[in-house]
């Protein structure tokens, strides 16, 4: 029985006509497409099928290409691809296509399936995304070591920003705010130590002129509140300063989070 995306020919072969298709055991995913159903929303299934409707030519791209190549990105939503500009290809739903130039050097096989270099998509997502939205991918890309920052140097707008130390894409975003609003960049993921050389912790962000450090909040902290405590308290009793802001601040008050850091600039 069929494990994977197949067509309605090859359910024949297979043994299993058109009207067993209509039972809950089988999805449609396109026009004659099919898959098992406990299977049909995984993103490698959709991305499979996917490839059926599209000319050998065509590759993923943008954020489908970046989730293949092991970012934390949605793939799917829609499913986007590049198809060389002579391609005679029309539209498909549930596809963003793109007809730009593909050279063979800017296509690799990754999980299976053709999709633009990392490079490559980097390149394409930074001409895409917002600035903000630009960098956020480049630094997972560069955290996760899929790429150097050698490998981005001529991606201008965005590596100037560009940060291997990021740990999170609300980290980046919080850093953005600052750099935007024309504050000093702070540095990232720095260890402080105590005079005895004693690990104490590491602010997300930190000014280690003014000693400030600077934190995001996210849902994962109340699971670990006391540790947390505890780090912060050490960080305080050695003299650091430090700022904490939730994703509400981020996303609804980015002025906000900028006027108390320049204020706790200011006041060191």
């Amino acid at each position: 029985m069929p494990s994977g995306p197949f067509t309605v020919e090859e359910a024949r072969a297979a043994g299993i006509e058109r009207w067993h298709l209509r039972s809950r055991r089988w999805a449609r995913l396109a026009r004659g497409i099919y898959v098992p159903t406990e299977i049909a929303q995984t993103p490698l299934v959709q991305l499979d099928a996917a490839t059926r409707r599209l000319p050998d030519v065509a590759a993923f791209s943008g954020l489908t290409a970046a989730w293949l190549h092991g970012l934390d990105v949605p793939p799917c939503n829609p499913i986007e691809v590049t198809i060389p500009r002579e391609a005679g290809v029309s539209g498909r739903a549930g596809m963003r296509v793109r007809r730009r130039p593909l050279p063979a050097g800017d296509v690799v096989h990754v999980r299976g399936l053709r999709a633009t270099s990392i490079v490559r998509t980097l390149a394409d997502l930074s001409s895409q995304l917002s600035l903000t939205e630009a960098v956020v991918i480049v630094d997972e890309a560069l955290h996760k070591r899929r790429v150097t920052l050698a490998d981005i140097a001529s991606l201008k707008r965005v590596a100037q920003h560009a940060e291997p130390q990021s740990a999170s894409p609300m980290e980046t975003r919080l850093r953005m705010i600052l750099v935007l609003a024309g504050l000093p960049r702070p540095k990232a993921q720095v260890p402080i130590f105590d005079s005895n050389g004693r690990f104490l912790g590491r602010p997300d962000l930190y000014y280690e002129k003014q000693r400030l450090g600077i934190e995001y909040d996210g849902s994962g902290h109340r699971g670990t509140m006391a540790e947390d405590n505890q780090r912060q308290n050490k960080l305080l009793n050695a003299g650091v300063r430090l700022l904490r802001f939730t994703a509400v601040d981020v996303f609804q008050n980015p002025p906000a989070i900028v006027l108390q850091v320049r204020s706790a600039l200011q006041s060191s």
